[in-house]
């Protein structure tokens, strides 16, 4: 079984895939100070609990945050016998390699998620993730990953505003009722939500008469379906993207070898 894991800057994602399907998908808060071995107690107790503690032979890690890889590394290696891929370091191989400017570093999320984008919808694409950051990966028509766009996160706009204005509240996203709101967090829940459509469709716009060519757009990230609500821009909208771009990589790592 393959265990595949996606680091990200605020949460990190344990999914098990037994060949089929995934039989367990778990998550946990991002601490570069969590140790392999507590990783493994609850990692292994989840496992237990939900009848998904058949061998793991198998790991690929995707992670934005490069100081969490070691003990991931760790904990694949002393709990599980086996050395994971690690999407963006140079053992890890990718179907199409990325066309950027020299020397430049590609997030693995958005390196995994140009891979998962182009196995379910083909070439041109744009891949919305919602994320820490809300980001922007353009597929060309072959699978290459050509470049994006890096906006602040949902979340982390709504901190900077309560922090940089201590009248305002913390609130939660969601979508207003009404556009003109009438009481503070009303205000403040209309400002972000549309907003960001707003961004959205502006950025989507923009890509789109770059690129001057017919291309979909596909919304994944937590708060993708919220989104989706409020726009009709996202041909498809996945959850699991990231985790099947994670299981391709993977396979063709092991074709090629």
């Amino acid at each position: 079984m393959l265990l595949a894991i996606d680091c990200g800057n605020t949460n990190t994602v344990f999914s098990v895939w037994d060949g089929a399907r995934f039989v367990a998908t778990w998550r946990i808060a991002t601490d570069h100070k969590r140790t392999a071995d507590e990783y493994f107690v609850w990692l292994s107790s989840l496992m237990m609990l939900t009848k998904t503690d058949a061998q793991v032979t198998e790991a690929i890690i995707s992670s934005t945050v490069p100081r969490v890889v070691f003990n991931l590394r760790v904990l694949c290696d002393r709990y599980f016998g086996c050395r994971p891929l690690v999407v963006g370091k140079p053992d890890c191989r990718l179907p199409v390699a990325p066309r950027v400017d020299a020397g430049t570093t590609v997030g693995p999320d958005r390196l995994v998620n140009t891979v998962a984008g182009f196995d379910r919808h083909g070439g041109d694409l744009i891949v919305v993730d919602f994320g820490t950051a809300t980001t922007f990966d353009v597929v060309d028509h072959d699978g290459a990953y050509v470049g994006g766009v890096i906006a602040p996160g949902v979340n982390l706009s709504l901190e900077a505003l309560h922090m940089a204005a201590a009248a305002l509240p913390h609130i939660d996203v969601a979508k207003p009722e009404k556009v003109i709101g009438t009481n503070t967090v009303a205000c403040m829940q209309s400002g972000v939500y549309w907003g960001y459509v707003g961004l959205i469709e502006g950025i989507v716009r923009e890509v789109r008469r770059e690129r001057d060519r017919p291309t979909k757009v596909i919304a994944t990230g937590g708060l993708a379906s919220l989104f989706a609500q409020g726009t009709e821009l996202f041909y498809s909208v996945e959850d699991d993207l990231t985790m099947h771009g994670l299981v391709l990589i993977n396979a063709y790592n092991k074709e090629i070898t």
